[in-house]
């Protein structure tokens, strides 16, 4: 797990359970290691090399960032089994607009309000919020699954509902540009048409979601994402 508050585990609780759950589900103890995103960025194979599958989850802010980033495209070339959460399907968004899309100055507006790329971008029911909190996209939302993935596989079902706690979205505007380029959209809020999942088709297994499906994940009744991420992550040789 490449993440900002790794030396306060208890940040990321409900994914540790989830990991837990997804064990019992593939007879296996799944071993965390628990990777600062700055480290990341000094050295991904020093960091990386013997992880069967990596997961990037939500956070705020820019520190740790680039490390993220580092982290997508090192799943993403070496073809290691790969989950993103929030702020870890932005990250992953960001990475493939910047390394195979061309847009090499790609980013989030959270991280650089000026960039020429902004691949990820403020709700626009966020722009005139000036009190943080409960003010996010937060609850539960439907997401509508395209058949030919790696998604729909894991719920069996064609709509499904997840629970939300952000402020930035992909952008619509760059959509087309990074869909032609082999970015999947697996999965969208079908009323105003946000992208909700995103995946990589030439990839053995690579999911990001802009939900948190750990929230929903129990002992007797994993989650699928997470379910399927460790099964991915048992072929996989790190």
């Amino acid at each position: 797990m490449v993440g900002k508050y790794v030396k306060l585990k208890d940040a990321y609780k409900s994914l540790s359970e989830a990991f837990t759950h997804a064990g019992m589900a593939n007879e296996v103890k799944v071993k965390t290691l628990w990777i600062e995103a700055e480290n990341v960025e000094r050295d991904p194979e020093g960091y990386l090399s013997t992880s069967q599958g990596i997961l990037i989850p939500g956070g705020f802010g820019e520190r740790g960032i680039e490390g993220k980033i580092k982290a997508v495209q090192y799943a993403r070339e070496k073809k290691v089994p790969f989950l993103g959460i929030c702020l870890g399907m932005q990250c992953a968004v960001i990475e493939f607009a910047r390394n195979v899309a061309g847009l090499k100055q790609a980013d989030s507006t959270e991280f650089n309000p000026h960039t020429p790329h902004p691949v990820i971008d403020l709700l626009p029911e966020q722009e005139k919020i000036r009190d943080k909190g409960g003010t996010m996209r937060l609850g539960s939302y439907t997401c509508k699954l395209r058949k030919d993935s790696l998604s729909f596989q894991a719920y069996r079902k064609e709509v499904i509902y997840e629970r939300h706690r952000h402020r930035y979205e992909f952008n619509n505007r760059y959509r087309e540009i990074l869909t032609r380029k082999g970015l999947k959209v697996a999965g969208i809020f079908p009323e105003r048409n946000l992208v909700e999942i995103i995946e990589l088709p030439d990839h053995p297994w690579f999911v990001a979601t802009q939900f948190h499906p750990e929230f929903q994940s129990r002992p007797f009744s994993p989650h699928p994402l997470f379910r399927d991420f460790i099964k991915a992550a048992m072929k996989s040789k790190g």
